[in-house]
């Protein structure tokens, strides 16, 4: 994922891949309100998915502790990795993608860590991504990731293994984007149908793929009936990402900023994730962005 934008002199702008430098490096081809049920689901210790840690999968340490903001994020964004679909689904295969992914963040975009909160390996693993996310969400708040550009502060990221454009993600990979989805929204308190969202809603990039971004819809119900989805408030609201901000972009719906074919209108690049920080997402608002 490349800096799109630079932010102080410890951001720099490159247009290489992500997809590019891991198979060179690595060898691998708040929020909206729900009812009594997801408070209920939120608070049931036993319905948050298996979770590898950054010590499981052998993290670097960071450059700088990730900003946790006193607040909870309103989306889930979708990503694809823009690697290879790997036979490889092996627990050894995903953290030797996380760690390359972290590498790439932290040596070449010059950022202070990995990006996205969570990566969903091939084989269904699921890595908790940029340090302190795990116990940020314990206290209902939200850790400042690079993932979304000018979105950061008011979006999680979860980049899904693999490149989705003519394909689906395996089937182990989609029960745990479900698993995960619906244990962030009833922690989170969110509405599926409305804060699960793919990258391209928010910037300009193919991510995360034709075929993953078309099966959202299905995604989205998959996780409402997890969560008991008929037993959603009906006056459930969308909490501001800024209380000073009335920015519309910041409340992004499924589908709202692309759609039919605006889609085509924007400057796609197959196997490019997209712009992961922008000018937004500044330091001075809060801490290094990156």
């Amino acid at each position: 994922m490349p800096a799109f934008s630079q932010v102080g002199a410890r951001l720099r702008e490159t247009p290489v891949t992500r997809r590019a430098f891991l198979l060179a490096g690595t060898g691998l081809a708040g929020g909206v309100l729900l009812g009594t049920s997801a408070q209920a689901f939120a608070g049931d210790p036993a319905t948050r998915p298996r979770i590898y840690t950054r010590s499981e999968w052998h993290a670097a340490p960071p450059k700088t502790k990730a900003v946790i903001l006193d607040r909870t994020p309103d989306r889930l964004v979708i990503h694809h990795t823009a690697t290879a679909n790997s036979s490889d689904q092996s627990l050894d295969a995903a953290f030797r993608l996380s760690r390359a992914i972290q590498r790439y963040h932290m040596h070449h975009n010059d950022w202070a860590d990995i990006g996205e909160q969570f990566t969903v390996g091939r084989g269904g693993q699921i890595m908790e991504g940029r340090n302190r996310t795990l116990p940020a969400i314990q206290e209902h708040k939200h850790v400042m990731g690079a993932q979304a550009a000018d979105h950061n502060r008011h979006t999680l990221g979860i980049e899904t293994e693999g490149t989705y454009m003519s394909d689906l993600p395996t089937e182990s990979q989609l029960a745990s984007l479900t698993s995960l989805l619906a244990w962030l929204c009833g922690v989170y308190r969110l509405d599926p149908l409305k804060a699960i969202i793919g990258h391209r809603d928010l910037n300009a990039t193919s991510c995360p793929g034709d075929r993953l971004y078309a099966h959202l819809p299905q995604l989205r119900e998959d996780v409402a009936r997890k969560l008991g989805g008929s037993d959603r408030s009906d006056d459930a609201r969308l909490a501001l990402p800024d209380p000073a901000s009335q920015d519309p972009a910041l409340l992004a719906v499924p589908g709202l900023l692309i759609s039919g074919e605006a889609h085509l209108e924007r400057p796609l690049r197959t196997y490019h994730h997209g712009p992961g920080v922008g000018p937004r997402d500044h330091p001075r608002r809060a801490g290094r962005p990156s």
